[in-house]
């Protein structure tokens, strides 16, 4: 199972050929990706999205957010910020999902290496279809 970032989805939505969006077309025939609900959240907040991939997405088997998962998700952000590396709020409640869960995130933004660093989040990301993490 993985789970993919939301910079994966819009360039696989927007019909992007590139290892990642090969990767995630291969999960989702093998029924092997899991959304996670923040993910969710920005694609559905685009107001060109149409009616019909909304439906599709939102139809995805979701990562379902453990006990806890707010402050986990607080402490992480702030153990990054901490250590002087961009921490985006959203990418700590994507980050934290998947750590919660053991899911690896795959996705083109490098700024999740820092949620590596900082938690072992397993990263599938980079042209060389590298993990880190844990």
């Amino acid at each position: 199972m993985i789970a993919a970032d939301t910079s994966t989805w819009i360039a696989f939505l927007q019909g992007g050929a590139a290892w990642d969006t090969e990767l995630l077309d291969r999960a989702l025939r093998e029924g092997q990706v899991l959304m996670a609900p923040v993910v969710l959240t920005e694609l559905l907040s685009d107001p060109a999205l149409p009616a019909e991939v909304a439906q599709t997405l939102s139809e995805l088997p979701s990562i379902e957010l453990a006990p806890g998962y707010w402050e986990r998700a607080g402490c992480l952000r702030a153990k990054v910020l901490a250590k002087q590396r961009k921490a985006r709020l959203g990418d700590a409640l994507i980050a934290q999902s998947c750590i919660d869960r053991g899911i690896p995130l795959l996705t083109r933004d490098r700024d999740f290496r820092a949620f590596a660093g900082a938690a072992g989040l397993d990263l599938v990301l980079g042209p060389n279809r590298q993990q880190s993490g844990n």
